[in-house]
C-alpha cells in the first residue's frame, strides 16, 4: 500500500531487490526466516496499512501510482483485495493444521 497506494518509495530490504532476476524473491526467502521473524514482518505490514489508511482522504481515493495498464485504483480495492487474499492464506493455513493434528473446525 505504501508505495502503489500513496507513492512512497520501496523500504528495505524490498528496495534492493532485483524482481526481473528473481520474481519469487518473496517466496524464497521466507522460507527461511523464523516465525518471528514472519510474524513480525506481517505486524509491520499491517501497522503501515494503517496509517495509509488514515491519511487516505476516503474509500474512492485513488492510487498515486497506476497499474502497469495507466490505471489507478481506489482504496477501497485495496482493502477488499487485502481482505480476500488474507481469507484465502487462512484458509490455506487451516488445511494445513487440520492434515497435521486432524482437528477439523466448523
Amino acid at each position: 500500500m505504501e508505495v502503489r497506494f500513496s507513492g512512497l518509495p520501496d523500504r528495505e530490504p524490498w528496495a534492493s531487490v532485483d524482481w526481473d532476476a528473481d520474481p519469487n524473491w518473496e517466496f524464497r526467502t521466507a522460507e527461511s526466516m523464523e516465525p518471528e521473524q514472519l510474524r513480525a514482518r506481517y505486524s509491520g505490514a499491517c501497522e503501515r496499512s494503517r496509517q495509509v489508511v488514515t491519511a487516505a482522504g476516503g474509500a474512492d481515493q485513488l492510487s498515486a501510482k497506476p497499474w502497469r495498464d495507466g490505471r489507478h485504483f481506489s482504496l477501497r480495492w485495496v482493502l477488499r483485495h487485502l481482505i480476500e487474499e488474507t481469507a484465502r492464506h487462512a484458509g490455506h493455513a487451516d488445511l494445513l493444521r487440520e492434515a497435521i493434528d486432524g482437528s477439523v473446525g466448523e
